[in-house]
């Protein structure tokens, strides 16, 4: 699932006429790069939930043919947040663990990597999620969630490492695995937050984690989209 329902506040006013997952970077929308690294891993059937100026996403992916994958559209019509679009989308999505990213980023990310963490999930019902967790960028410094171990968890609020004193604390990045279960108490229609969610999974240790160090860019203003541009740009020049 690729999200991008999210009414792209910080990037107005490009936001006010276009949804951001639109906006292009190095001659390409930004949700595009996400399709394109998800084909390449494998990943070929896509559902794309949408709200803010939505129908344009449609008419640019169409059912995704030009990307070689299968694309359907969850259409929430007023954003429900993460818990909420996800837990709506759950009959497209099907039983069977799935893999979600952000519309709106840029990232090199493997995708194929998320592949042992769902066959894991499949055989262990109590393994609820697995998020890839990034160094904390400059706008984000407190980060999110600590990893130790193979497991993400609730950093200390004393020490900013994780709630046993192990591992420092990371910028959750949206890159992630969830088992349907997850969301089950959340019906399709209601707005629901994705933090509350997984820290309570956190808490019963049913979340793991995994550390991606490579690029990963929140492209969250117009002059970030401004600077990914112009980089992207001198990349097709060389």
């Amino acid at each position: 699932m690729i999200l991008a329902a999210g009414l792209g506040e910080r990037m107005r006013p490009l936001t006010e006429h276009t949804p951001k997952p639109l906006l292009q970077a190095g001659g390409k929308p930004l949700i595009v790069w996400q399709i394109e690294r998800l084909k390449q891993a494998g990943f070929e059937r896509l559902v794309i939930n949408h709200a803010h100026l939505g129908m344009q996403i449609e008419c640019d992916l169409g059912a995704g043919a030009a990307y070689g994958v299968t694309i359907a559209y969850s259409d929430e019509g007023a954003p429900l947040e993460t818990a909420g679009g996800i837990a709506t989308a759950l009959a497209l999505l099907g039983d069977a663990p799935f893999a979600v990213t952000n519309g709106d980023v840029y990232t090199e990310f493997d995708y194929s990597r998320l592949l042992p963490a769902l066959h894991d999930m499949r055989g262990k019902p109590e393994h609820l999620a697995h998020l890839v967790l990034v160094d904390n960028p400059p706008h984000h410094p407190q980060g999110d969630f600590a990893l130790a171990e193979g497991k993400a968890m609730l950093p200390s609020p004393a020490s900013g490492r994780g709630a046993g004193g192990e591992g420092n604390v990371l910028t959750f990045s949206g890159v992630a695995c969830y088992r349907p279960e997850l969301f089950a108490g959340i019906a399709p229609g209601t707005k629901a937050a994705l933090a509350p969610l997984l820290r309570q999974a956190m808490a019963r240790g049913q979340v793991s984690g995994e550390h991606f160090n490579g690029r990963w860019e929140d492209v969250g203003t117009p002059e970030r989209l401004a600077a990914l541009d112009l980089e992207l740009g001198q990349r097709r020049v060389a």
